[in-house]
């Protein structure tokens, strides 16, 4: 007996289900049992399209929160900011803010020498961030390395004019405008490409956990021209992953997946009516299926006496497929419709429409005109 529906409401549905497949003037071989699994199959397919719609919409405010009842029932009613707060926090532990949480952002540092690349980590640290950034490309210096002298134009220090005017780092106003910063950057950088190259480093897994810091240029090397080697700490933001149990046993009651969110068992009676003719249209599909499947044995063919009769159990299976298929389709545009992306850009080209229609509207006569 189904749970899902009424007695009276289940022989109403199952009489016009089978009136539907021609009872009475022809025999349909379905028991009440079976379209007791198929309506109850058939409310399980929407209930699984609509959630599946529903969490993907609301999924902003689902992650992350407590799988509990009250959690999950704030969030599928009301639409909040608590993603973009939980967002900030997942992204300020990838920048190293460290904005809320219950585990420490550490700091250490390793030692440069010369001509080492390579670097040891010890074991358990997860790597955040390495502080080892390509150096500024104008302001490590008061002029251009790269040329001969300090750049002097007519004047004398560093590109004084009689006075104190100057391109570089000091004095008491620029003299060349924003756009000559502009190409000055861009040839450092050019020039710094070639010759010196960008420091990056990479990350790599050791023995026993220990990881390896590789770094590039190499202090030391020839492409330092001393400005690396002078450096002798290159610090890094890391967190403690040695109690990584202890990490996921505290972390087990947040959704993470959709499958995490919990939803309840829908009913006949909870569904509206274009639910239920929906719900409907999909239990004579599972009928139809069932019954290409009872006489397509022995692929249709029935020995009677003095005749051979065939049944036609191939339209049967096809139809079948084909309704489901439009069912699905059907209500996946209109859930598609509902989208609150979508019902903003209709209320935008209703709003859109609405000032070009009021823009050639007449004028109210009389009017005034000041």
């Amino acid at each position: 007996m189904s749970t899902v529906i009424s007695a009276t409401e289940k022989d109403k549905l199952y009489t016009q289900v089978l009136h539907l497949l021609g009872m009475p003037i022809r025999g349909v071989e379905l028991t009440e049992e079976q379209m007791d699994s198929f309506v109850e199959m058939s409310i399980n397919e929407y209930e699984q399209l609509v959630n599946d719609w529903l969490i993907e919409s609301q999924w902003s405010a689902l992650v992350g929160l407590d799988v509990d009842t009250q959690s999950l029932s704030r969030a599928f009613t009301t639409r909040s900011l608590d993603y973009e707060t939980q967002y900030s926090h997942a992204y300020s532990k990838i920048v190293g803010l460290q904005a809320g949480g219950n585990w420490e952002l550490k700091k250490d540092y390793i030692t440069l020498s010369g001509g080492t690349q390579m670097y040891q980590v010890p074991a358990g640290r997860e790597i955040n961030e390495l502080l080892w950034f390509t150096r500024a490309e104008l302001t490590d210096s008061i002029v251009d390395p790269f040329i001969g002298g300090f750049g002097g134009l007519g004047g004398v220090g560093f590109g004084g004019v009689g006075g104190f005017a100057q391109v570089g780092a000091s004095g008491s106003y620029f003299m060349l405008p924003a756009f000559d910063l502009l190409l000055r950057m861009q040839d450092r950088n050019i020039k710094n490409r070639l010759i010196g190259g960008d420091l990056t480093y990479r990350i790599t897994a050791g023995p026993n956990g220990t990881k390896y810091i590789h770094l590039a240029n190499v202090p030391g090397g020839k492409f330092d021209f001393g400005s690396i080697q002078s450096n002798t700490r290159v610090w890094y933001w890391y967190y403690d992953t040695m109690d990584r149990d202890t990490c996921l046993d505290e972390n087990k009651d947040v959704v993470k997946l959709p499958s995490d969110v919990m939803t309840e068992q829908l009913t006949w009676d909870e569904l509206n009516r274009p639910a239920q003719n929906w719900v409907r249209k999909y239990l004579t599909s599972y009928c139809k299926e069932t019954l290409g499947r009872i006489y397509g044995k022995f692929s249709g063919d029935l020995k009677v006496p003095d005749s051979d009769v065939k049944l036609d159990y191939t339209s049967l299976l096809t139809e079948a497929k084909d309704e489901r298929l439009k069912l699905n389709e059907e209500l996946m545009l209109r859930l598609e419709r509902l989208r609150p992306d979508k019902m903003l850009e209709r209320k935008g080209s209703e709003a859109e429409n609405l000032n070009k229609a009021l823009k050639y509207r007449a004028m109210p006569n009389p009017f005034n005109v000041i």
